[in-house]
């Protein structure tokens, strides 16, 4: 298991930099709702999984591709964009949609994440959906490992701290030790305090509350349920696949 003292937690895109991800492994998190997309779309069959920073660059490798053999998906602000196939709601990606298909995706926060992470030794997707898988991941771990939160618009978002802070207890099996980084510690106390309903925490956050007008109503308790599927989202030259297929 990677070594609580050698764990960190940044709360949102704009909370690192780049260069401090060298040498360490990176979790990225978006609950709300990239990552819970993303472990959605490889469970029921998508082949893989390229995260892009904005639309411009999604239609760029949209038109290298096939138009036969990708979805363009994704969101800005919460809403699908204008002309994608699909939007960022988990609930989209059904197995008669996505199977074998390669899924080009831009979100607003989520994807910047993967992207700005392209330094670090191994990336993963995690949330709440595919947690227990993480945790295995990380068992085989001895560098140094960020759970990186992607936040909304540089601001911390709870739904994602919630699962930095559950992973947090789960590895240090409930007692956080006493020489933990200050993100660590946060994160662990927000899990202490909010963890024992998830659904209903996830809920009251600002995000939720933003999506409520614009997502299907059904997005927060479906990423609210834990250990939902077993798959592992891992990025080598920049293509996301289930580690675990």
């Amino acid at each position: 298991m990677a070594r609580i003292d050698y764990l960190d937690v940044f709360f949102s895109v704009q909370s690192f930099q780049e260069e401090e991800l060298r040498g360490k492994s990176a979790v990225i998190i978006d609950v709300l709702r990239a990552s819970s997309t993303i472990v959605t779309a490889l469970n029921n069959g998508a082949k893989k999984i390229i995260p892009v920073e904005d639309m411009d660059g999604a239609m760029r490798l949209a038109r290298s591709m096939d138009q036969d053999d990708y979805l363009l998906c994704g969101e800005k602000n919460g809403q699908k964009i204008e002309g994608y196939h699909l939007g960022n709601s988990p609930l989209e990606y059904e197995q008669e949609t996505v199977e074998d298909k390669t899924i080009i995706l831009n979100t607003t926060n989520g994807t910047k994440a993967i992207k700005k992470a392209n330094l670090a030794n191994r990336i993963y997707v995690g949330c709440f959906l595919n947690q227990k898988s993480i945790l295995k991941a990380l068992e085989e771990h001895d560098d140094a490992v960020v759970l990186i939160c992607s936040g909304w618009q540089g601001r911390l978002s709870l739904e994602d701290t919630l699962f930095a802070g559950s992973l947090i207890s789960k590895m240090c099996g409930g007692t956080l030790p006493e020489n933990t980084k200050d993100g660590v510690k946060v994160a662990f106390g927000l899990f202490e305090k909010f963890g024992d309903d998830l659904e209903r925490a996830i809920g009251s956050s600002d995000h939720a509350k933003r999506l409520k007008e614009l997502v299907p109503e059904d997005d927060i308790p479906f990423a609210s349920q834990v250990d939902k599927f077993d798959v592992l989202p891992g990025m080598k030259d920049g293509i996301l696949t289930n580690l675990n297929g």
